[in-house]
């Protein structure tokens, strides 16, 4: 503590927004390689600081703008405040505002359900904000990026040692119904959207946080980390969240064939990733994807179980 205190003494030292701070705490979460560190400034203000290498800089400026543009969509998120560089540390920063309140994934299955569910769809409403941001024209097509990406997953996998249960099966309904893919929206992507990410203050949705992993494409694409997470720790908050995105309708068919065709990619994926960047979890997330093969009857049917 007393190193990791000294330290970011030394890098507050070169930003200009942080002079004279009263306050440091270490944040230890997530999977993102940046140092986070909770700052009270000279003001009182808190805000969150992001320390990252000098070569993530050109992407994390883009994650800055886009943060940026969340203000115009009046998205509840962290304002950014400051971004720069500190080359003789090797090292950049990210400033934004600190949202207060509570982990989501932590304190939401702890409420009453009619109050999970509200804040579902709290969360659904902000990622209809979220998802009206168009790509760059620069950006291909969202059938063309996530095809590619689908077919070194699948290399990966064959070649991984580890089998899905009726994999096959999986991969059949992925082909099948793939073509689905072409012609979406291509618009923006926070690609973590979970209640990991989500901040809950007096039982209300404070704000959404972490667009590090931002991408571009279908905005349905968002809603497999609550097949995978959040339908296992709040099954109300899930249906909340498909309602509220689709502002209290029922989604229609269309949705559930996209949302199952993206959570079997993520299915294949998943296992890729987990062998690569966290071989400890794979038991973990095996119990994760057996799950969800039970919930659509190993992709027999497009709508999960516990969409009541």
């Amino acid at each position: 503590m007393e190193c990791q205190q000294d330290q970011i003494k030394n890098i507050a030292s070169h930003i200009p927004a942080l002079q004279g701070y009263r306050e440091a705490v270490y944040i230890d979460k997530g999977y993102s390689p940046d140092q986070k560190f909770m700052m009270r400034r000279a003001n009182g203000d808190q805000v969150l600081l992001k320390v990252f290498p000098l070569q993530d800089y050109a992407w994390k400026e883009k994650e800055y703008k886009t943060v940026l543009h969340m203000a115009a969509y009046e998205v509840r998120c962290s304002r950014p405040i400051a971004i720069g560089q500190i080359p003789e540390l090797g090292l950049s920063y990210l400033i934004i505002s600190y949202l207060e309140g509570e982990d989501g994934e932590v304190v939401v299955p702890k409420l009453p359900e009619e109050v999970q569910a509200q804040i579902g769809y709290q969360a659904g409403e902000e990622l209809l904000k979220i998802t009206q941001m168009p790509a760059p024209s620069s950006i291909s097509s969202w059938y063309d990026r996530k095809l590619r990406k689908h077919q070194r997953y699948v290399e990966q996998y064959r070649n991984c040692g580890y089998k899905v249960r009726n994999d096959e099966q999986v991969l059949a309904f992925i082909d099948k119904h793939i073509h689905l893919m072409i012609d979406r929206p291509n618009r923006f992507q926070h690609d973590d959207y979970h209640l990991g990410n989500l901040i809950i203050r007096d039982q209300q949705l404070q704000g959404v946080i972490d667009f590090s992993a931002f991408d571009w494409g279908d905005p349905v694409h968002e809603f497999v980390k609550i097949g995978i997470f959040c339908s296992e720790t709040s099954v109300p908050f899930s249906i909340g969240q498909i309602r509220g995105y689709h502002q209290g309708e029922e989604p229609d068919e269309l949705f559930w064939k996209l949302y199952a065709l993206y959570l079997a990619m993520t299915i294949i994926s998943s296992v890729v990733w987990v062998l690569k960047v966290k071989p400890e979890e794979l038991d973990m997330m095996m119990d994760k994807i057996n799950r969800v093969l039970d919930d659509h009857h190993d992709f027999d049917v497009f709508k999960p179980n516990w969409y009541v």
